[in-house]
């Protein structure tokens, strides 16, 4: 079974200052040791916190699992070497981070999580041919900027928001059309505003009436205006858009007022895909709906990992899965490269096909301008204390319930 222990910053500098003591080392000495430093960097203080704990938690799975298989055989069974990164929730301390990876010698970096943290840190990323890894910051400006570096797994907003509206087309047309109206809630953040413009956009052309738009702070400390306008307004739907804490105060407040619309239809919502909130708070989770980044429930690989989570005394989560899917892509192309070289690194990412070390429900894995073309989101319900896969047919556990009972 596989365990975690934490890797503290203190523990990976001293990592940095030892493998750079045997730089003057002879060198058989180096070959025994060589190692493929590899940069993590999460959000793991500020309001982000539980998010970069998760992802962080991802990563050093993928990085146990590769080291205790053998390392980097390519590289003659080099061990990945983890220099950690607290981004601290803002992208100012991320750029920071990575500087300090860059100097310490990485040949790649993972993570950011936020949209805002990602866009800085791979940009910043871009000054050293460093290749730059984005775990799931969802904004399509990242990879929209032509930065050779930079590299997205994970599907952007403008997908997923694409497949959220026409699996919430197929989901209403097979009940008979019960939802009309909607309001989108949404943190005001590059992530939230990008994604509920693109929804306020593209719903009424799928026949619904978007009632009203409201924006809300990250972190914010209460949701009670918020859910007092939504009952105002009396929508069939409600569309949100927000991180972890901010959508559990908003269910929770919902659930308090007996505001009950036909349905919570989420789009890349930080809780409704998190069995923390599942657990925590079970009857203002059950029936919510997201459409999300989230394992593939067909692949015994992503069930161990989640009972390893589990085991660990964590809650699963798609930072967790995801992490260690672009770990597991990094190792990937060094083995292909033959090299720690970025640039190298650089190049085998891009040339990326047919790579299978992941755990999503995804097609083939190409990049296209840094975008796996292959990514996709999937349509996921709570059901009796469980996150289900309710679309696509191919990887559903479970058929949808909707629309909701009062």
């Amino acid at each position: 079974m596989i365990t975690t222990s934490p890797i503290s910053r203190r523990s990976a500098l001293a990592g940095g200052v030892a493998s750079a003591a045997l730089l003057g080392a002879p060198a058989i000495l180096r070959a025994q040791g060589a190692v493929f430093k590899l940069g993590i960097l999460q959000p793991v203080t500020g309001a982000l916190a539980q998010d970069g704990d998760l992802g962080r938690t991802g990563a050093e799975l993928a990085i146990r699992e590769i080291n205790d298989a053998g390392g980097i055989k390519a590289l003659g069974g080099a061990k990945i070497e983890t220099v950690f990164g607290d981004a601290r929730s803002n992208p100012e301390a991320g750029t920071q981070e990575v500087e300090r990876m860059a100097a310490e010698g990485v040949s790649a970096i993972v993570g950011g999580f936020a949209s805002p943290i990602c866009l800085a840190a791979s940009q910043a990323a871009s000054r050293y041919d460093l290749p730059y890894i984005v775990d799931v910051g969802v904004s399509d400006q990242i990879v929209s900027r032509g930065l050779k570096n930079t590299f997205r797994f994970a599907p952007g907003f403008g997908t997923v928001t694409t497949v959220a509206l026409d699996n919430l087309s197929k989901l209403n047309d097979a009940a008979g059309k019960p939802a009309k109206t909607v309001v989108l809630v949404h943190e005001d953040g590059l992530f939230g505003s990008g994604l509920a413009k693109l929804m306020a956009s593209e719903l009424p052309k799928r026949g619904f009436e978007v009632l009203e738009t409201i924006a809300h702070p990250t972190p914010a400390r209460d949701m009670s205006n918020v859910a007092l306008r939504i009952r105002a307004l009396n929508p069939d739907l409600v569309i949100p858009s927000s991180y972890y804490g901010e959508f559990v105060l908003l269910a929770r407040t919902m659930q308090q007022q007996r505001i009950r619309p036909k349905g919570v239809y989420a789009v890349l919502n930080g809780a409704a895909s998190n069995f923390r909130f599942v657990k925590e708070f079970a009857e203002a989770a059950s029936g919510v709906m997201d459409c999300n980044h989230w394992y593939d429930p067909t692949n015994p690989r992503a069930l161990e990992l989640r009972k390893a989570v589990e085991a660990s005394g964590k809650f699963f989560s798609y930072n967790v899965l995801l992490n260690y899917s672009c770990v597991k892509l990094v190792a990937d192309a060094a083995e292909r490269a033959g090299s720690a070289d970025r640039a190298k690194i650089g190049e085998a990412l891009a040339a990326t096909s047919g790579f299978k070390g992941h755990i999503m429900p995804y097609g083939e894995t190409r990049f296209v301008n840094g975008q796996n073309t292959g990514a996709a989101p999937v349509n996921t319900q709570v059901q009796n204390g469980e996150i289900k896969v309710i679309f696509p047919d191919t990887f559903a556990d479970a058929k949808p319930l909707f629309p909701a009972k009062a």
